[in-house]
Formats: C-alpha cells, structure tokens, sequence
C-alpha cells in the first residue's frame, strides 16, 4: 500500500486492516531522493483457502479525514484441484485510485503460489504488451486503435479480463482487448496501460504513450500599455499546437518579432520566446506604435491568426508631490516620453498652449511654487524627426487672497445710483464681506439679504458688487472688503462720497 506523497511532522497514517497479526508482518519504507518520493506500507502474511473472498482494506488518514481502498483475496485450493493445474502468474504492482481527494493511494499485491501444470490449457496474462496502430503519433482526426496482446489469447478470449488506464486512472474494463478511437482528438494523447486478468493472476503492460498532433488553435493574443515610468508596451502572443507552432508578431503586416529571430528591428523592440509563447516589449512606446497588430503561428498541420488594434496613449505628465498643493511647496513635472534612445530627445514645456522652455531634461522644477503658476500644462518630446505631445495635466495651486480690488463711483444720469465694487484673487473661492463701520452691506456667502429696498447686491466667483438707488448722505463713509479663505484673508478700504 503506498502514497506518492511524504508529510514530515504531519499527522497523514498509512495502515492496513483485516489481515491476522498472528501470521502477518507489516514494514514500511519512506522515499525522498531526487529519484521520487513516496510512502509504502507492506503486509506480508499467510492465507488458507478459507481466506478466499476476504476483503483486505489499505487506508490513509489525516485527523478525522479518511481514504482507502480494498482488495479482495482470491485463494483457490490446491488438495484437490477439478482439473490439471495451470501456472498461477503473479500480480504486478496493480494500483488503484479511489479519488478521495486526498491523494493516490496505490495497491498491491505480491505472488500467491506457483503450480506446476500445462499453461497451454488456459493461458496467464504475462508478458502483456500494448501496441498502437497506425502509430503511436498520429495526426488528430485519425482512426486509431490501441491493442493489449498476450500470448495465447486467441485461444481462450473468454478467459482473459482487460482493465485500460489512461495516465494512471481507471478508464473502462472489459473482455475487449483494444481502445478505439475512431477519430482520435488532442485531448486524447496520454500514457496508456492495460491490465489482463484471468483466473490465474493478471499482468500489467507497460505503459505507451500516445501522442497526438493537431494545427495551431487560434491564437490568444494580448495587448497592454503601462504609461508610468518611460511607457512601455507589451504585445504578448501564446498558442495551442503539437508540435510546437512558430510564432511571428506584426504591425499593419509589418513583422516586429518572430520565435527564432536573432535580434529585434529595433533598439526599443525586446524579443523573448518560448514553447508556443513570444513576447514583445516595445519600450518608449507613443502614438507613433499604434496600429493593428496581429500574431500568426504556424507548424507542419497548419496555420492560425489574431489581431487586435492597439491605440497607444500619447506621452504622459507626472506632477510631484501633487497635481495640487500649497503656494510655497517644491513641484516638479516629469514627462514621461522619453524619445528614441538612439537619439538624445529635447523636451518644450508649455502651460495654458504658452510655450516656456526647451531642454534636454525631462523635468520641470519650482522650487517654491506660487498661485500664478497654476494651470494646464503639457511637454512635447521631440527626437529625430518624430514630435509627440502629451495631454494637459492642471497643476492647481492654494494660496490665500492677495489686495482685494475695491472701487467706488456715484452715478448721476437718470438718478443718484452708487457701485461699490469688491474683487480678489485667490484659490479656493474666497468668501467677501463689504462692511461700513461695524454693519454689514452684503456678502457673497453666510449672510442675510440686503434689508433696504435701496440695495441690490450681484454675487459671482471672488467677486462682489452693490448698488445703492437714490444714494443720501447718510450712505456715505468708509466701506472695507474682507476676503478669506482656507488659506488665509486680506482687506481693502475705500472712502465713498455721495
């Protein structure tokens, strides 16, 4: 009885059950070498005739998990047989799966007894031999047919019992000694044994491998753009062929890479290949590599293709710390393309479509930024004879309101009609207050309507206007403008005469 696994310091029990300590003895043997690892639990005993029929059960066990599997004694007596005696073969390493999910727990068992008889009488399984016709590789699609031979067995077909495996699992047993397959599939290529029984003993075949070979499947092909870090594209090719297909990547059918090729088209172009894989980084990657790409593989059954259309994004912004921050931080863009390495790129910097400098460096630094800095930048990477630009990236900055602009005029025409108007730059939003003396005229947010019929107020961003109809002496004075917000506030006074 044997596992083909090994738990060191685990709680996994091998025992067998249902056999005679009196006249049984149980050794183990655990391997772990390069050559294999395994578990193998030997019973070795004495058994009568009245044994036969008895059921002998090998079981694995982990806590209160359980696996097992049985075999059934089969003893004939030999004091008085019915008829002469045949050679009684000795069962090979028969294994049995009972897929318990814990594992293979193989079976088997060793020679009963040998008897001296006429073997021609009735022929034992040995020397079982599997042949595959037309061969042993064929094309998929083929009739093909797998015989399990022994010799003798023309004679006596009804006394022979054949059990098939595929890859070590049970697959069906019967009195037919051959598998087949009337148009043999991919999924049909393994290692095949049979196991031929008779009231004598059985033997097992060698296994043989069947190999099948079929044309490339359609290819799965992948596509993906990192924008971060100098953008780079990879276009990823695998496939499902026997034998091994060749693969070859194109662009609008211009081919980029190919299994087999000694070198990339190109300094920006890596190449790695592998069995029915082919991988293809295109580093640096810009508008300029958008196209519709597709990979083609192909072997001795046949050929199959894909194509998907790639839309490379144009060169990206980066904005450190943040893409928005106080006045006074340290900001520094970084434009993420950086050209053809073959050749040095310069990179032109521009913010609101205003051009500010061109250089070598991919960076653009304030060391101490401010609120007029703000706005929507870009950088255009130029090398050689290819120009790419990026997308507008806004760097927003906060900064506190700086002088509020306060004005005031006294409007003759048609009446005596008074504007007193109050205005300020800053980021965020800056709240206005415009006061005379300790009252409060009007604000743009938080407080109440204008109370006199007299006054109208217009509230717009960092903006803040009054008018006063049929202005009186008593309208006049010193009017203040406060601007505040999250950054910080300012003031400003203006002295209106009627």
């Amino acid at each position: 009885c044997s596992t083909p696994y090994v738990c060191p310091g685990g709680d996994i029990a091998l025992h067998w059950e249902g056999y005679d300590p009196q006249v049984s003895e149980v050794s183990g043997h655990v391997q772990l070498d390069t050559s294999g690892v395994g578990r193998q639990l030997n019973l070795t005993s004495s058994f009568s005739w009245k044994d036969h029929s008895k059921k002998l059960l090998c079981q694995v066990s982990d806590g209160s998990k359980r696996a097992s599997t049985e075999v059934v004694l089969r003893v004939r007596r030999t004091d008085k047989p019915k008829r002469p005696p045949a050679l009684l073969s000795p069962i090979r390493g028969s294994h049995l799966l009972p897929g318990s999910g814990m594992g293979d727990l193989g079976l088997g068992t060793s020679p009963f007894s040998c008897l001296q008889g006429h073997p021609d009488r009735v022929p034992s399984p040995s020397a079982a031999a599997i042949s595959a016709s037309p061969a042993a590789e064929v094309l998929e699609g083929t009739a093909t047919t797998l015989s399990c031979d022994v010799p003798g067995r023309e004679g006596h077909p009804e006394e022979l019992t054949y059990t098939w495996y595929k890859n070590g699992a049970w697959l069906r047993e019967g009195p037919a000694h051959t598998l087949l397959f009337p148009a043999v599939a991919a999924g049909d290529a393994g290692y095949y044994s049979c196991q031929v029984t008779n009231s004598q003993g059985s033997d097992t075949a060698q296994a043989v491998g069947l190999s099948v070979t079929y044309p490339p499947r359609v290819p799965t092909l992948t596509l993906f753009q990192e924008t971060q870090g100098g953008r780079l594209v990879i276009v990823l090719c695998a496939v499902d062929s026997h034998p091994p297909a060749t693969l070859a990547i194109d662009r609008d059918g211009a081919v980029l890479a190919a299994s087999g090729a000694e070198a990339a088209l190109s300094r920006r172009l890596g190449v790695t290949a592998s069995r029915n894989s082919l991988r293809l980084e295109i580093r640096d990657a810009g508008p300029r590599d958008s196209g519709k790409y597709g990979c083609t593989a192909s072997n001795v059954h046949g050929n199959a293709s894909a194509t998907k259309v790639l839309v490379a994004r144009p060169p990206g912004l980066l904005i450190q710390p943040s893409a928005e921050v106080r006045e006074g931080t340290s900001v520094t863009l970084t434009c993420l393309g950086t050209g053809d390495t073959a050749e040095k790129p310069l990179y032109a910097w521009y913010r609101n479509g205003q051009r500010l400098q061109e250089s070598s460096l991919p960076t653009l630094e304030f060391p101490s930024v401010r609120g007029d800095d703000a706005g929507a930048f870009q950088c255009r990477v130029r090398s050689g004879n290819v120009s790419e630009t990026s997308e507008a990236v806004p760097l927003r900055v906060f900064y506190p309101p700086r002088q509020p602009a306060l004005s005031s005029f006294l409007q003759i025409q048609g009446g005596r009609l008074g504007i007193i108007r109050c205005s300020v730059e800053s980021d965020p939003e800056s709240n206005l207050t415009l006061r005379r003396g300790d009252d409060v005229v009007a604000c743009t947010q938080g407080c109440p309507q204008a109370t006199s019929p007299r006054v109208q107020v217009t509230r717009s961003y960092n903006s803040l206007k009054v008018e006063i109809r049929d202005v009186v002496v008593e309208d006049e004075g010193v009017y203040v403008c406060r601007a505040g917000n999250s950054q910080g506030s300012a003031s400003a006074a203006v002295d209106f005469k009627a």
